[in-house]
């Protein structure tokens, strides 16, 4: 735990910063995990803000070199690029600790969230609340698949890939791993025959602007612990394995593979390695295993679910710490008496190993990128893949507005004031361009006055 870096409030932009110990790092990647809201975006932009025009901890343009190759991982790139930074200025400690608490205040404020949900959502106040939040998170959805596809749906091609792939996940109830593989293998292929049908989009470019002397500037010289090493390389992907094999092995020996805990175990493992396009595109994946094989929530519930998670800080892909919670409560995996102990176990245990693969990408292969300081750009297999996801979250708007309103399916009656709300959060976002914190909130709070007074 070297005492490289730190922040710089005090310096002339001509000075370089004054060195920061890996304490005064830490309080700061306490700090980030408690503000961290706003999606991968708003997170990115708070680092950008922090590290690179205020503290120049980092330059600009290591910034983005760093930014681009979380970009092309599976996992939440914000949290990912937390890592990179932490594990660049205090080597792995820093590293874990960056990552890890991004991570942490949001699995607490989560774990108690789902529990006053579970314990207390049929009380007046809590269940008119998410009446209104529901219809919001349908928009929010919408509003996401829209952003991600002016991004991404560049030409025919990809638009005939998203409308494939919403055709597959819609019509024919195709897992979204094999669309995931399908789209990977278009892209290698079309990017071979029409590279200019797959070229790299959605990267973030090449830095354009400075801010000052960083502390990790451009010429700076990359650190001896981030230097490539085939050694450090096979020792990350050991201690990595371990980590994942070793819980995997004690819940297969205690409980049994096809134990609720287990299965969690495997199948949010599996999730972790395809959250390409963020955390909108694996949420299908989630409720195809968590609500329609697995049984450990209901749509409804993943609704409310994502909802939560919209509202706390960290990564959105922290509504499986939702899914883990209320899996082990309904479940009553540690028994009728255990209920609460369950559902925080399942929590955690759901967390690690959805974020277990995003430390080990960055460890193993930070030292690669450092090394190669070159730009990276999205492959032609992302890039289709990317396009695919469109497909997949339009799937995702259309499942989260039927058990909105339809609630007792088509033959039930249609929830007209439900439209209106979602009608009025989709105005709100996409017009007046509203926080998506602030629209669930005044959603949740009109929810609230319908069920007091209708």
């Amino acid at each position: 735990m070297s005492t490289i870096l730190t922040a710089a409030d005090s310096t002339s932009p001509e000075s370089k910063p004054a060195e920061v110990s890996f304490w005064q790092a830490f309080l700061f990647w306490l700090k980030l995990g408690f503000i961290s809201f706003g999606g991968p975006a708003g997170q990115i932009a708070i680092m950008h803000q922090e590290l690179v025009e205020r503290r120049r901890w980092i330059s600009e343009r290591r910034f983005l070199h760093a930014l681009n190759y979380c970009m092309v991982l599976p996992g939440p790139e914000a949290q990912q690029l937390a890592t990179y930074i932490g594990w660049l200025m205090h080597r792995t400690w820093g590293g874990i600790v960056a990552g890890g608490l991004f991570v942490l205040p949001s699995l607490f404020i989560l774990i108690g969230l789902s529990w006053i949900y579970i314990a207390f959502g049929n009380v007046p106040l809590v269940a008119g609340l998410f009446y209104g939040i529901k219809p919001a998170v349908t928009a929010i959805v919408v509003q996401a698949a829209h952003r991600i596809g002016s991004r991404a749906l560049k030409n025919n091609a990809l638009w005939a890939i998203a409308a494939a792939s919403f055709v597959a996940i819609f019509a024919l109830n195709v897992p979204f791993p094999a669309i995931v593989a399908a789209a990977a293998a278009i892209g290698y292929f079309g990017g071979r025959v029409a590279p200019d049908k797959f070229k790299a989009g959605g990267g973030h470019g090449k830095a354009d602007k400075s801010f000052g002397r960083a502390l990790i500037d451009d010429d700076t010289p990359t650190p001896v612990h981030a230097r490539f090493s085939w050694g450090q390389l096979a020792k990350v992907a050991l201690i990595g394995g371990l980590l994942w094999l070793v819980p995997m092995g004690l819940l297969t020996a205690s409980y049994g593979w096809s134990h609720t805990l287990t299965q969690m175990g495997w199948f949010f493992t599996k999730a972790a390695l395809l959250t390409f396009g963020g955390a909108y595109a694996v949420l299908p994946y989630v409720y195809q295993g968590a609500v329609g094989s697995y049984g450990w929530l209901t749509g409804p519930q993943m609704i409310d679910g994502l909802a939560l998670g919209e509202t706390t800080p960290g990564p959105l892909i922290m509504v499986v710490t939702f899914v883990g919670f209320v899996g082990g409560y309904v479940k009553a995996v540690f028994g009728p008496d255990s209920l609460f102990l369950a559902g925080a176990v399942a929590a955690m245990l759901v967390t690690w190993f959805t974020f277990l693969p995003s430390f080990v990408f960055i460890l193993m292969g930070g030292p690669f990128i450092e090394t190669t300081h070159n730009d990276l750009k999205f492959t032609a297999p992302l890039t289709a893949i990317t396009a695919a996801v469109v497909g997949v979250i339009l799937n995702l708007a259309l499942f989260f507005g039927y058990h909105v309103l339809w609630p007792k399916g088509f033959d039930g009656a249609f929830e007209w004031v439900s439209a209106l709300i979602a009608l009025g959060a989709a105005i709100a976002l996409f017009r007046f361009k509203a926080n998506v914190i602030h629209v669930i909130g005044g959603c949740a709070v009109i929810g609230f006055l319908v069920k007091m007074f209708l």
